[in-house]
């Protein structure tokens, strides 16, 4: 999750919202904060495609798809990638389910194999996944990603000699919010990681701190800013969401590399950041 990036998918605005008519339509019952607006959401995205871009990464685009609403927007959660292909999801909010049979068909036109699926009972969600190395796969267990989820998960990477680590979640706000492993974790380099401690299982910590990870905290205020959701573009080379001036400060402090864009309409609204607008690839 920290080497280089190289390959990534995301979905425009334009595509996922469509129209002011389909985001009238969506936004309440998806459990946005408030309607995103069209114009600016589309100028947000134009930003951070130019910061991938910019980095070196090659951005493919899922198309627009009748199967799939607002939340199509954030490519990260239909899929998780291996060294051996795609593993696609059941996702766990039932108004994503037609984001993975649209990815799949998206994948299967550019040539990108594909491992398996997590389907039938069993649900997972990408934000929910943190590989801590290439052999080892954290796995939260909460209301998008369940244990038949996990389980899948488990027989699908078993071949490869990856272990999967379940990881408990809390209730915090209930099972209509977005609370993903990755809500409160964010791994920037192989020995640190950006954390909300407050959210943090205690197995889990216990498991950072065998493995000699450095833990940055953010700040309780830059929590509902998504101060927590860094996309690491390589190792401390780091994209992140404006307004959260303190945690940028204490992550340039731990030697990080830190661009930023405004998200007001595609982030805050959708609570998801720049991991959850990424489906990487390739990394080097």
């Amino acid at each position: 999750m920290i080497s280089p990036l190289k390959r990534v998918i995301v979905k425009r605005p334009k595509e996922a919202f469509r129209s002011t008519e389909s985001i009238a339509a969506q936004w309440k019952s998806l459990s946005y904060t408030a309607p995103p607006d069209l114009n600016r959401a589309n100028e947000e995205h134009e930003t951070f495609i130019g910061i991938l871009r910019e980095f070196g990464a090659e951005v493919l685009f899922l198309p627009e798809d009748k199967r799939t609403g607002l939340d199509s927007m954030y490519t990260h959660d239909p899929a998780i990638t291996t060294e051996a292909g795609v593993i696609l999801f059941q996702t766990g909010k039932e108004g994503r389910r037609g984001e993975a049979p649209a990815m799949k068909d998206a994948l299967e036109q550019w040539d990108i194999p594909i491992l398996g699926s997590v389907d039938g009972d069993a649900m997972a969600e990408g934000g929910d996944m943190v590989w801590l190395d290439r052999t080892t796969l954290l796995a939260g267990r909460g209301f998008r990603t369940n244990a038949a989820g996990i389980e899948k998960l488990r027989s699908l990477l078993e071949p490869f000699q990856v272990q999967v680590i379940e990881v408990p979640l809390p209730y915090w706000t209930g099972p209509t919010d977005c609370l993903h492993l990755m809500s409160f974790i964010s791994l920037l380099d192989k020995d640190l990681a950006v954390v909300y401690s407050k959210l943090l299982p205690v197995p889990l910590y216990e498991l950072l701190q065998k493995r000699r990870i450095q833990l940055v905290e953010i700040p309780d205020q830059e929590y509902q800013t998504q101060g927590c959701s860094i996309l690491a573009l390589g190792p401390r080379n780091v994209v992140m969401l404006k307004g959260n001036p303190e945690t940028r400060s204490i992550l340039e402090k731990a030697g990080c590399q830190v661009r930023d864009f405004s998200g007001e309409e595609i982030s805050i609204k959708g609570t998801g950041g720049p991991t959850c607008l990424t489906r990487p690839l390739l990394r080097e």
